[in-house]
């Protein structure tokens, strides 16, 4: 759906995209991370065709975005990070004046209520938008980009400054927009990104420097494996088990965490899931699992790592004490 090719952006000798590739395919809701002044705007400035490009190309839905202007912006929804809403406005008028100014030909009463409905903003219809709340607000922007029924839909920050209630809410919305839009979020919270998110791609001083799947990105990017578990049972005798358990290169003992229950660190074959197995022997042998997790880099530390330039054996190896510590 939105094809982008070695886009690169120049300030005079300030570059702000560097040779960025992409694509993001239809029906995908794919997370956008970058420090500030990372270039995450201005990449998504060009491909609404704010801004233009000095190298490189943005096609959506076949068309390029310079050379069909007109076709490939009636294909795209945008909420900037500050909704463009008009504070003496209600939100009835707003909606039927971007209803006109997006020359928008579905039904207009019938397209703008059900715009309504879906962003849960019809109990504030009749009312001036300078007097709504920040969410109310966030919803009404996120209304204007809908109307229309774009396929593409980019929205940057949508959740800022907004209460957990309201975070939780937007967060619902877009997932389930994610049903029907090709979604491209931008966001510095990445408990967010996760949450809604099936891929992530990271930008830092205007180059590409990470791209993959949500569940995956962390995990490929980690420089080992291991499960940390706590088992209720004799110590000795669950060690043992675990190491002649199959697919185990090595089981270490960090001791008794609490009463009668020891922590243990397992790491299993590359690339082999041996979660089942552990919860077989452990059901087998009648003792309890009281926790699990695993030694994987979450996605603040990729993000870190990725932005920061942190060595990752310093990541990993932090990671690895703190849990031998706790």
């Amino acid at each position: 759906m939105i094809e982008v090719k070695n886009l690169t952006k120049r300030y005079g000798a300030n570059v702000a995209l560097d040779n960025v590739s992409f694509s993001v395919e239809e029906g995908k809701i794919m997370g956008f991370l970058g420090p500030n002044g990372a270039g995450k705007s201005t990449t998504m400035n060009i491909i609404t065709g704010y801004l233009s490009s000095t190298e490189g190309t943005v096609t959506v839905g076949g068309y390029d975005i310079l050379e069909n202007p007109n076709e490939a912006k009636k294909l795209i929804g945008y909420l900037p990070e500050l909704p463009p809403l008009y504070m003496d406005m209600t939100v009835k008028e707003y909606l039927n004046f971007m209803y006109d100014l997006k020359k928008v030909t579905l039904p207009r009463e019938q397209h703008i209520m059900e715009i309504c409905r879906l962003v849960k903003i019809n109990n504030v219809y009749k009312r001036l938008i300078g007097n709504l709340s920040k969410g109310y607000k966030q919803r009404v922007g996120i209304a204007q980009a809908l109307l229309g029924n774009p396929p593409v839909l980019i929205l940057d920050e949508p959740t800022v400054g907004l209460d957990p209630k309201q975070i939780i809410e937007i967060r619902k919305l877009i997932k389930d927009l994610g049903r029907n839009h090709t979604v491209i979020l931008s966001s510095h919270i990445l408990s967010e990104v996760q949450a809604v998110c099936e891929r992530v791609i990271i930008i830092n001083n205007g180059k590409l420097v990470a791209d993959g799947a949500t569940d995956r990105l962390a995990h490929d990017l980690s420089a080992d494996h291991r499960l940390i578990i706590r088992v209720d049972g004799p110590e000795n005798e669950v060690l043992h088990a675990l190491t002649n358990l199959g697919h185990v290169k090595e089981v270490l003992s960090y001791g008794e965490k609490e009463k009668g229950a020891y922590e243990f660190s397992v790491e299993a074959d590359m690339d082999y899931d041996i979660r089942r197995d552990l919860f077989a022997l452990l059901t087998r042998k009648g003792w309890p699992l009281l926790a699990m997790r695993n030694t994987d880099l979450t996605l603040e530390d990729v993000f870190l790592q990725l932005t920061s330039g942190a060595d990752p054996a310093v990541v990993r190896s932090k990671t690895k004490k703190g849990a031998e510590e706790e």
